[in-house]
Parts: structure tokens; sequence; C-alpha cells
């Protein structure tokens, strides 16, 4: 390789490690999805409300399920205690929501923290959902209150990320108990703050039912954000500590799924940064050091076709011998193997329905046939033929023939 080759690799190189250097570097952007997933540390993740849970809870009375609600309560008839969903989703079907419902009756607490929730559900519980008016709300800013008196249900707790907010439109005050309201905080209307309730508890059977429409109040941002964690704290302060509590692990936006074989690989950053490092590696192995090396191989012609050549070189003979008897003779019986296996024509017999046909399908006049086989007929007949009348004979059929469709050379 030239000095020159040398030194533009140098600086490719030298691009390539301050691109990377610079990429390691840079702050990475905050990302805003609501995953809900006790493994996220990210704004809308769990971490921190999960661990806090540790704390509350005893460790042994935290159960993590990973698999569907229907499948757990069919194949375990000994959990007892707090079912608790976490998503911004929650859609069950009408089998799944059965399920959970017996077990709910049976003594156990459903709790679930959701912005939409199962119709059916709805419906069962007598129970619909709206959103909070927006009007002249510029900021997003929505005020949260608890309503128990013993959890300081005067102070309000700010929430400035969200762009809509649910409650319920509609409850059964004589069955449902409201455990925290939510309002919209527009400055211009904070004297009719009006709030609205978006986490209720109601009794189901010999069991209980807590709703929460607001779940971004178990994230890592609303805990972490000033006093917020108090109102969370609150919401917890209904659930019996005493009791396992069943942490739904199955209904997450964010749950853990390696997609790809390169899963573990594109996770960790030092070994995306390797794997990308290993690609440009060989990228440059290719453009510069991929050449074939091995001595060219050369092409071999294939033998030529001498066919052709041998036929001409026995037919000169014949012609420079002269012959011309015997060359008339093969010229006619060739012409006549030509008329049978291209012109598919019987040649045992020359009359005029063979003219007629001859000439039909070989494109030229009954005339010029009639001429043509004359001057055959005249020659096989001849046992003396000059060289002259060779060679009219010759230029008479190669005539013939160039007028045929076919255009067939033999």
């Amino acid at each position: 390789m030239d000095k020159k080759g040398k030194i533009y690799i140098a600086l490719t190189a030298l691009v390539v490690v301050f691109i990377i250097v610079l990429e390691y570097n840079k702050p990475q952007d905050i990302n805003w999805f609501p995953s809900y997933a006790k493994h996220h540390k990210i704004p809308y993740g769990s971490y921190v409300f999960y661990e806090q849970l540790e704390r509350i809870f005893t460790t042994k009375n935290i159960k993590d399920l990973k698999r569907p609600p229907f499948e757990t309560l069919s194949n375990n008839t000994e959990i007892n205690g707090t079912y608790f969903f976490l998503n911004g989703k929650v859609l069950f079907d009408d089998a799944e929501l059965d399920k959970l419902l017996e077990w709910t009756a049976k003594g156990n607490t459903l709790v679930i923290a959701s912005e939409e929730i199962s119709k059916t559900l709805l419906d069962t519980l007598n129970l619909e959902t709206s959103v909070v008016s927006n009007f002249n709300n510029f900021d997003n800013i929505f005020n949260l209150k608890l309503q128990n008196k013993d959890l300081d249900h005067i102070k309000k707790y700010a929430f400035k990320k969200s762009n809509f907010v649910s409650y319920f439109k509609s409850i059964d005050t004589t069955s449902t108990k409201i455990i925290a309201t939510i309002a919209n905080a527009s400055k211009s209307d904070s004297i009719r703050e009006k709030h609205h309730a978006n986490v209720i508890k109601q009794a189901f059977g010999e069991g209980e039912i807590i709703l929460n429409l607001f779940p971004k109040a178990y994230t890592n941002y609303f805990i972490l954000k000033d006093d917020n964690k108090d109102y969370t704290a609150g919401l917890l302060s209904y659930l019996n500590t005493k009791q396992p509590i069943y942490f739904d692990n199955y209904y997450k936006s964010g749950k853990k799924s390696a997609t790809s074989p390169l899963y573990v690989f594109l996770k960790a950053k030092e070994l995306r940064w390797a794997y990308y490092l290993m690609l440009i590696g060989a990228l440059f192995y290719v453009i510069f050091d991929g050449k074939r090396k091995q001595r060219a191989i050369p092409i071999v012609k294939p033998l030529k076709n001498q066919t052709l050549e041998f036929t001409r070189t026995i037919a000169n003979m014949y012609y420079e011998s002269g012959n011309h008897t015997d060359i008339t003779h093969h010229k006619i019986q060739h012409f006549l193997e030509y008329i049978r296996t291209h012109l598919h024509l019987n040649t045992n017999t020359i009359d005029d329905t063979f003219i007629t046909n001859l000439a039909l399908r070989s494109n030229n006049t009954i005339e010029a046939t009639k001429a043509l086989f004359k001057a055959i007929e005249m020659l096989s007949n001849n046992t003396q033929i000059t060289k002259e009348a060779l060679e009219k004979l010759n230029a008479d059929i190669e005539t013939y023939k160039s007028n045929n469709t076919w255009k067939t050379k033999i």
C-alpha cells in the first residue's frame, strides 16, 4: 500500500474515534415512554414505587406475576391478598374478568391503576369515565387531592406532564367511596376549581375493588417530584400490608421481551459500541484487504465446431477436381432433403400437386417452381454437366430457398 493510502486510513480512523468519543459523552435524551415496568428507571417506569413496596410489605409478601391473570388464578388456588395492576391500559377479556371478579368476591382486593379500563368492568360497577377539561390550562397543570381527612385532605399535589387526565363521570354513591380527586389547575379558574373523582373504592362480594385513573401517581417522576410521594403513600394506605400483594408484570407496556439475538449486545452500552467497532473493522477489511490476491485464472476458449469448415473443404475438393456431375447430384439430393425436413413435403412423386404445395410453402410462384424442377430433371438425366450449369443450378436453388418465409439455413 502506498503512502497516500496509509494517510487516508489514518484520517478515517481518527474521524471514527472522534465520532465515538462524541457519541459516548453526548447526554442521553430523556425517555418519556410510559412503560410502568418495575425494572425501568425512566420517568414513567415504576422502579421507585416497587422499591418502596418492599419497605411497606415484607419481601416474601411481594409476588411478581408474569403470566396472564386467567392462567395465574386457574393454576393456583392458594392466591389470596391484593392483585395490583399498573399500566396505561388494562383491558381484560370477558373470561379473564369473570375469573378476577370471582377471586375478588372471595375476600380479596383488586387494584387497577390505568388510564383506560375494560368497559365491561365499568359497566359491572355502574361507572362511567370522562376527560377533565383542559380549557385555559396551557401549562397542563392538574391538582390532585386525597379525600381522607387523616391523610391531609386539604393539601394539593400538582402534576405538570399530562395533556389530559380522566375521571369518573358517573358513580354509584351508595356503594362507592371516593379516595382521591383531580382538577384543572388553570390560574384564571382557580376560585371555581372543580375536583373530580379519579380514585375510588367499591365493595365487591366479600372483597373490594380499587380503581385509579391516574397511574402516573406510581411512576418515578411523580414520586420524586416535590412532595408527591405523600400522595402515593396515601393511596397505598388503603392496602392491607399484612396480606401478600401480587404485582402484575404481564399487562405492561414496557415489559421485557428479547426481540433479537443481538438483544444482549444492544442493551448494554459498552457491548453495543464493541459490536459497532467490529462492524467498522469488518468494513475496513473488505475495502482495503479483501481484494483477491490469487493469480488470475486464464480464460480457456472452447473448441470450435469444425463441421462446416470440413464440409466446405470436401466440397472444394470435388469442385476443383472437375467432378461436376457428382456435385450436381449431391446438390439436388441435398435440396430434396431440405424440402422434406423443413417444408414437410414428400419428394417421391414430383407432380403438379407437389409443385403447387411447394410453391405455397416456400413463398415462391408456381412458374418459378416448375422452372427449377425442370432444370433439376434435365441435369439429373445428364451424365456430362459443365461448370457453368452447376453454378447456375446452385444459384437458382439458393435464390429459391431465400424466398422461404422460414429462412432456415443449413
